[in-house]
Parts: structure tokens; sequence; C-alpha cells
């Protein structure tokens, strides 16, 4: 990570004469939880060491200057205004819709500022790099301009910039995973509630692989909106007999059940992969109070393959991958994760085989596709936070 946050300090510093702060805001994995935290479920995440780094200094322009090093185009620039409005560059809209729900919220930011960031999460990979972007943006905007905003309300305020700004109706566990990761820890979010709680997660034996199907998830985004509405016309449908009901949270298997019959196939089969799954993460978090990994791996593989049957988000290129590892006795658990289509899926595997794993996957993987799999080995480490600048630069 030096190496990243020494690229983008010293960009910022050929491109600026100021001394800015800078800021890591890591990407996200999902360890199991898919798909629920919309359905106001739990989720069990946790950052990782591949990340955003942001440098931010402000200027007395009255503009906003921002610059990617790794996406085009480079750069945007426009007055500080309260009156946001789209730029046409994707990249660049995360970044204002922070600026849109800050100021919204109540938070005075009229002056100028300088940011410059790069990153080393894989684009479309299923990792979060944009609530990386956000959660950075929001962290650090909130310490150069003296805010002093909590964690929780900067999760909501980057929640709210893709959902209001760049128009993105994602849950809240990605932003809640990046801005809230601990080292060596992954995290039982309540969608509902917002409680949570850290859970260790330390194997000096078992690391976590991710393998890149190089598909980038085109369907995602449409079927993402489908998946929600089949789950909401479930919950319309019980809350008739039940005016409690106000999410899939609410139901019980017998309340599912006994409305299977006024209930379309595929949308009972939708919200019956809810509820397991929401089962299988607290299922997941007592198997790791009892350093029980074989069993918490086997409900990984579950999970893969309720999403695959069920709730109908995997494709055959995810699934060649889970098939690659089913036979492998050095991979503990393996399933899709993140919204489906396309993207990577997070194995927990020995780390003394590592690289015999990739081999086999890889070769099961090109048999299957022709093509090759992308691998990255990510660890555990902590949420959102200033970098000290004298550390960036050895």
């Amino acid at each position: 990570m030096n190496n990243l946050a020494k690229r983008v300090l010293e960009r910022f510093k050929s491109s600026y004469e100021s001394e800015p702060l800078l800021f890591f805001s890591p990407g996200r994995v999902n360890l199991i939880g898919e798909h629920t935290d919309y359905n106001n479920g739990f989720v069990l995440p946790a950052a990782i060491d591949k990340a955003i780094v942001l440098a931010l200094a402000k200027n007395d322009t009255g503009l906003m200057r921002l610059q990617s090093i790794d996406m085009q185009p480079k750069f945007h620039s426009r007055k500080m205004s309260k009156n946001h409005f789209k730029s046409g560059i994707d990249w660049a809209d995360y970044i204002i819709g922070v600026i849109d729900e800050l100021q919204k919220a109540g938070y005075d930011i009229d002056e100028g500022f300088d940011c410059v960031f790069g990153g080393d999460v894989p684009i479309g990979a299923g990792l979060s790099s944009s609530a990386a972007l956000e959660g950075g943006v929001a962290y650090g905007l909130s310490k150069l301009f003296d805010l002093n905003v909590s964690r929780l309300e900067l999760t909501k305020i980057s929640q709210k910039a893709e959902n209001n700004f760049v128009g993105v109706q994602c849950g809240i566990m990605d932003q809640f995973a990046s801005i809230h990761g601990k080292e060596k820890s992954v995290i039982k979010l309540d969608c509902l509630s917002l409680e949570h709680e850290y859970y260790p997660f330390e194997w000096d034996d078992v690391c976590i692989l991710l393998c890149d199907t190089k598909v980038r998830r085109t369907l995602a985004g449409s079927e993402y909106n489908v998946r929600r509405q089949q789950c909401e016309e479930g919950v319309r449908i019980i809350k008739e007999t039940y005016p409690q009901v106000e999410s899939l949270r609410d139901v019980t298997f017998e309340m599912l059940t006994e409305h299977q019959e006024k209930m379309d196939e595929v949308v009972y089969r939708r919200c019956m992969y809810v509820l397991n799954e929401n089962k299988r993460v607290l299922d997941a978090c007592q198997d790791l109070m009892d350093s029980n990994l074989p069993s918490f791996g086997a409900r990984m593989y579950q999970s893969h393959y309720g999403l695959r049957d069920n709730y109908e988000v995997s494709c055959d290129e995810l699934n060649h991958l889970v098939d690659a590892t089913e036979d492998l006795d050095s991979v503990l658990g393996s399933r899709m994760m993140g919204g489906g289509f396309g993207g990577c899926t997070i194995n927990l595997v020995k780390t003394d085989e590592i690289e015999n794993i990739q081999a086999k996957i890889e070769e099961y993987y090109k048999g299957k596709t022709g093509e090759s799999p992308g691998f990255h080995v990510v660890k555990i480490g902590e949420g959102t936070h200033e970098l000290e600048l004298t550390k960036a630069h050895q």
C-alpha cells in the first residue's frame, strides 16, 4: 500500500502546491449473506487490504479540482455550489454525490478543495470500489473541514450518495464494511438496526482467495432491481395477513410457507432464499465462535447453491469456479460474491496449498471457458482511516 500512497502523493504534489491530508479507504469482501442487505437482513463482510487512497487539501480557488490517477478522463473541475448536477464522468459523480449529501445534511462545505486519488481495488470484480471511494471522500472531507461526522453518519451519507446522486439503489453493507472494518475481524451487521458485532477471523493456515471470472456484470444492475421487486411482492402478499410485516426480515419460514399458494413460484423461491441466507449468516457466526471453519465453509457452498438455483443471480463462469473447488480438500468453502452475473468467487483455502489450488482452478476453468481466471489473495484489514504522510514516503 505504501507504493500506492506514494503514487497518489507524488501526483498531488506535482499538480498542486499545498500539503495534503492522506486517506486510506478499503474495498470489502462479504464472507456470507448475499442479497440480504436490502431485505433488512444480516451480512458478514470485512474490509480488505486493497483500497482507494486519496490526497485532499483546501484551496482558495472556490473550485473542487478532482483528479484520478487510474481512470479516464483524469480531471474534473467545477465551482463549489449547493446545486449539484451530474458530470457525465462515473468516478466524479461518486465524489460530487458525497458532497451533495454532506451539504443536505447541514455540513458546511463551501470552500474549494483539491483531490487526487488512486486505487488497487479491481474495478467490476465485486469488491465495492465505489463504496471505498465514497467512504474515503466522506471521511476525508469530514477531517479536512473539521465536520466531526460520526462513522455511522458517514456510512449513511455515502450510501445516499450512491442511491440519490449516482442512481444505484444499493444496500448499506458495502459502505458500512469499508468505513467500519477492523483488522483480523469480520462484521456481523444487522441491516435493519445497523447494530454490529465483530467476530475474530484470524488463521495463519487459511487465506481468502478471490477468483475473478473476468466477466463484468452487465446484467447485475437491471436484474438487481428485478430481485428487489420480487422480494417486495412477497412481502406485500404476506403483509395482507400479517400487517406488522415490513420486510423479509419480519417473515418467518412458517409465514412464507403459509402464503406459498398465493405467490408466483419465482417470488416464493426468491423469498425462501433470503430467509435461508439470513439463517446461514447467524449459523456461520456461531461457527466462528466455535472455531469450526469446515462448517463455515460448508455454509458458503450452500449460499452459492441458493444464489444459483433459487435467487438465480449466478452465471456459468461463476458456477465453473465453484465447481472447480468442490473436490479439493484444501478449499474449505467457495461461493459467488456480490451482485452476480460475473465478478468473483470468494474462497477459503489452505495457505500452503495456494499455488496448487490456483493451478487446478485455472485448468478446470480454462477447460470450460477457454479463458484463464484472475486471482487475488486478500487480507482482512482496517476500515477507512487517515495515513501518516511520513509513512507514505517510505
